[in-house]
């Protein structure tokens, strides 16, 4: 699924990261534990979250996760943003809860697994 799709879906509101529009996403996870990000992303995925910490960037960058979805109508501090940029992530802002986000992408065929 592309990005420009999952935005569609969530309703969503593209911060940062127009150039990854046409990037194909492969899985999904939603989750406030960074810890448990680190045990399940999977390449080209995307971060469904409501955290808005700089953690959130370090850890999809050591991950390789594509964009960040910001759930509940989080926005991103100024300093949050221009990480995403430098390292090309996109940045998402939705007003759905995670439960809610993450069950939209799922039944639009967005898994949470990834065959390898």
């Amino acid at each position: 699924m592309k990005l420009r799709q999952i935005i569609e879906i969530l309703d969503g509101q593209l911060i940062c990261g127009s150039q990854l529009l046409d990037t194909e996403i492969k899985s999904a996870c939603g989750s406030d534990l960074m810890s448990d990000v680190l045990l399940f992303v999977k390449k080209n995925s995307i971060l469904l979250t409501g955290l808005t910490h700089p953690q959130v960037i370090r850890t999809a960058e050591m991950l390789d996760v594509k964009a960040i979805v910001l759930v509940r109508g989080k926005r991103p501090s100024p300093m949050l943003i221009q990480m995403a940029r430098e390292n090309n992530i996109a940045i998402v802002t939705t007003d759905y809860t995670l439960y809610t986000a993450c069950g939209k992408l799922y039944v639009n065929g967005l898994s949470g697994e990834m065959d390898e």
